[in-house]
């Protein structure tokens, strides 16, 4: 199925979605409203984040909210669904969120946030990284929200059932021959802005090493550019 283009595309979490109609309330309201100037019987697109996008008719606006009837129903499969991107806390909170905005909008749909011993920063909200996913999300007319989940350290990434990827600068190994498939889990692993210890480096075999390019990377300059490669 062909993606849209040229709409706006607005979001509404499922419990508001009821049988044929759906409430919109809060910002995107008020954008709907105020910013766009739709008014009664106008058509709009609004996604549950859940693969689904519905195509809908204004049908009641109030001082609080809008009601809209359902139309028709997009559905699309989440081709990334089993990769997660591990990314530690970058010292500056713009460049994390930066990477977090960018792959989003490439597709990505699992963020694994981690702390490491050379981490240089351990600072970021998960509420201010949902908006931006979430506004990412609707700017690249996407209909899967991404979930963000943090979790103390390295080690932890080991714990889930998957194969893990460390991105290694002098691995002799690249991305690209990486043969991605849907029956299997992945987890990419960026490293810190001060590197992993060698404590950390031994968790993982040597099999688990790839490389982005010959020369190093900002951690977020690395995010976007595997999730690029990932989606060739």
């Amino acid at each position: 199925m062909n993606y849209l283009s040229g709409v706006e595309l607005y979001y509404c979490s499922s419990e508001k979605i009821k049988v044929n109609n759906i409430i919109i309330s809060d910002d995107d309201y008020k954008h709907i409203v105020k910013v766009m100037r739709h008014s009664e019987g106008d058509e709009i697109y609004v996604t549950n984040g859940k693969g689904e996008i519905f195509l809908s008719i204004i049908k009641d606006i109030k001082k609080d909210g809008l009601t809209v009837s359902i139309k028709k129903v997009l559905k699309y499969e989440n081709e990334l669904a089993n990769v997660f991107f591990c990314i530690p806390k970058l010292k500056s909170n713009d460049r994390f969120e930066f990477a977090l905005e960018k792959c989003t909008e490439l597709g990505i749909t699992n963020f694994i946030v981690f702390d490491s011993e050379r981490a240089i920063h351990k600072s970021g909200k998960k509420e201010r990284w949902e908006k931006i996913v979430l506004s990412a999300m609707k700017q690249s007319l996407r209909s899967y929200l991404p979930n963000i989940d943090i979790i103390n350290t390295v080690k932890d990434i080991l714990k889930p059932d998957g194969r893990k990827i460390l991105l290694e600068q002098n691995s002799g190994k690249k991305i690209p021959e990486l043969k991605v498939n849907r029956e299997e889990k992945y987890y990419f692993i960026f490293g810190p802005e001060g590197g992993f210890t060698n404590e950390e480096l031994e968790l993982f075999g040597k099999d688990d090493f790839y490389s982005l390019a010959s020369n190093r990377l900002r951690t977020e300059t690395a995010v976007i550019k595997c999730a690029s490669l990932i989606l060739e």
